[in-house]
């Protein structure tokens, strides 16, 4: 086995701000579909890969023999799971099919992260530990499950160490605008620059979320993959509920120039939960792992990434 560390879907949010946490530390592949984003080139070796294709998968696990595996791979998307059901499952589930399957023909005994979600949970008011209910209300939640059963498949009868992390919502620079959050910060700084009408277009910001910066998320995912149990799950939150006005709130108070609301009903998801909120006390045990990014600095950093992309 070599001492690489693998990351699949480097590109991604999660993924990229993960090779950034490693680079110093690690010698990394970052395996992804399209080209490196520009200001991450340097810091992995970089390998297009579709996790799709089966028999790529396995040639390449079988020559790399990794050390490590950091699955953050998929689509992470749930209003997009809802427009694209098969395309969710094929990214969430064969893709993680086909990896397990190279690094049991290949034999690669290595720790392999999963990636999963808070979204796999039933509603409920108040923290939701690991043993909480599971309900999956959208097709993308249903497929993280699937994920995840998949991944105690391949650790019970293929004997693969696997630790399964369910982060709650997380977000910050580079997260793509599709998302709730960078969706409002990139509405300020297109309206700050007079691109673009002074309305932000918002769903339901009623609902409220567990939202930790993606930078200690990752982190959190480099603690469980030292101090992790093999086969457990952990959940990665902030432990703290805000609903979506008051981080709307939050971003309008930092715009440079005065803004109104409306409510787009294109915007509102056909099942939306109404709460989701994490306990991550079990993570804390195990790594020490706490959040150290404040809400404010994380809506700062967020703002600021965005209006230098519309400079």
């Amino acid at each position: 086995m070599s001492d690489v560390v693998l990351i699949t879907g480097a590109r991604g949010f999660a993924g990229g701000h993960l090779v950034e946490h490693l680079a110093s530390s690690h010698r990394i592949v970052a395996w992804t579909r399209s080209s490196p984003p520009e200001e991450l080139a340097g810091l992995a070796q970089w390998d297009r890969l579709d996790l799709l294709d089966r028999d790529r998968v396995r040639s390449a696990i079988a020559s790399l023999r990794p050390s490590r595996v950091y699955h953050c791979a998929g689509m992470p998307n749930v209003a997009e799971s809802f427009r694209d059901t098969a395309a969710g499952l094929e990214a969430n589930v064969l893709a993680s099919e086909h990896l397990f399957d190279a690094l049991r023909r290949a034999d690669v005994r290595c720790r392999v992260l999963v990636t999963s979600s808070a979204a796999v949970y039933a509603a409920s008011e108040q923290p939701i530990s690991e043993d909480h209910t599971l309900a999956p209300a959208s097709p993308y939640a249903l497929s993280k499950l699937a994920q995840e059963e998949l991944a105690r498949r391949a650790a019970s009868e293929d004997g693969l160490d696997i630790v399964i992390a369910r982060a709650f919502n997380h977000t910050g620079p580079r997260q793509t605008a599709a998302f709730v959050a960078p969706g409002i910060a990139r509405q300020i700084a297109l309206i700050e620059t007079g691109t673009c009408e002074p309305i932000i277009r918002v769903g339901n910001i009623a609902a409220k979320r567990d939202i930790t910066d993606v930078r200690d998320v990752v982190r959190a995912y480099a603690a469980l993959m030292t101090s992790g149990v093999s086969g457990m799950v952990y959940n990665v939150a902030s432990g703290t509920a805000r609903s979506i006005r008051s981080l709307l709130d939050e971003l309008i108070a930092r715009s440079k120039v005065p803004v109104q609301v409306e409510t787009e009903p294109a915007r509102m998801r056909p099942n939306d939960v109404p709460v989701l909120v994490g306990d991550s006390s079990r993570l804390e045990r195990a790594t020490g792992w706490r959040p150290t990014i404040s809400f404010d600095r994380m809506l700062d950093d967020l703002l600021a990434y965005w209006r230098q992309q519309n400079t």
